[in-house]
């Protein structure tokens, strides 16, 4: 029997950090794909065919519109966490070593934190503090040493793209309703995969040629590690604390490395292995709950009843007279 009441509790506990760990992991991988399959001269095109197909699936399934504040409240998370980040990501992917990008976005989680408690005065914990220093410091250690030409402008984009992720991410939590997470990303990916669409006619002109192999690693980055992956990620912000979340959201270059070394063939440093091994601490650290003992309410209340019973009968004794 307590097998059987300490597995729900477990998985009660467990289950919203597993589905929001889900997002960062899909993200990692769209590293590798795009890296491997996806052609690498046309990024907007990319970040629009990766994101409007996404978008028109998930309001298919949806099978809803935005209602009244829903509108402008759309444009401005599908801008943020999906138009402007895609395009910066690919900026600063475009100008800095792929080591100290990773290096900056290991800053997320107290990025995170510091606009929850500014947009929605959640306070973080003392152990999502913790976690976040320890899982950036082992995020570190997996990109290694930064090295390669250090450009302003690709700091400010990476930088930028992080910023404006981690307020999205919060307004999207501070402005969460009965609606549906699943309907809520659905708008921000059509607001934010229009808003790509014209930016690539702008810059880039036509189209690239889309192979065969293209439109099936465009079909996971789209469907997988896009629609799955924010919607599991909004589910996160919508059930956790913001901090635990960005501290979760590590798990995203971790995926990146794992993914190189199982199936690019690259080798893992120690470091590495160390770097990893700390993510996964702060990870666990963030979802550890102090517990609070439980008072015996169910069985002081019968006492008490008993209690409240005797009195009365003595009262109604003693208010008796003796020859009654």
């Amino acid at each position: 029997m307590e097998t059987k009441t300490r597995a729900p509790g477990l998985w009660r506990r467990v289950r919203w950090p597993l589905i929001a760990a889900i997002g960062p992991i899909a993200f990692g991988s769209n590293y590798f794909v795009t890296h491997e399959f996806l052609p690498a001269d046309s990024p907007l095109w990319g970040s629009a065919i990766r994101a409007l197909p996404a978008g028109l699936v998930l309001l298919i399934v949806a099978r809803r519109l935005p209602v009244g504040a829903w509108w402008w409240r759309s444009m401005i998370l599908g801008t943020l966490n999906m138009g402007m980040f895609f395009c910066l990501v690919y900026v600063a992917a475009q100008l800095l070593p792929s080591s100290i990008a990773a290096s900056l976005m290991s800053l997320s989680p107290i990025v995170i934190a510091a606009a929850a408690w500014l947009l929605i005065h959640e306070r973080p914990a003392p152990r999502v503090i913790v976690g976040a220093v320890i899982g950036g410091a082992g995020v570190l250690l997996i990109v290694g040493t930064a090295t390669g030409a250090l450009d302003g402008w690709g700091i400010a984009a990476s930088i930028a793209s992080m910023v404006l992720s981690s307020i999205g991410a919060i307004l999207t939590k501070r402005w969460q309703d009965d609606t549906p997470v699943l309907t809520v990303t659905a708008w921000q990916l059509i607001v934010g995969g229009v808003e790509l669409l014209v930016a690539a006619a702008i810059v880039e002109g036509a189209p690239p040629a889309i192979t065969p192999v293209d439109s099936l690693a465009f079909a996971y980055v789209s469907l997988v590690a896009t629609a799955l992956a924010f919607v599991c990620w909004f589910t996160g912000f919508r059930h956790l604390p913001a901090g635990v979340v960005g501290v979760i959201g590590l798990l995203n270059p971790v995926t990146g490395v794992l993914l190189g070394v199982l199936l690019g063939g690259e080798t893992l440093t120690p470091l590495q292995i160390v770097g990893i091994l700390l993510v996964l601490a702060s990870i666990s650290i963030v979802n550890t709950r102090r517990r609070t003992p439980r008072r015996r309410v169910s069985a002081a209340r019968p006492s008490a009843r008993r209690s409240d019973r005797s009195q009365l009968r003595n009262g109604d004794a003693g208010s008796r007279h003796p020859g009654e």
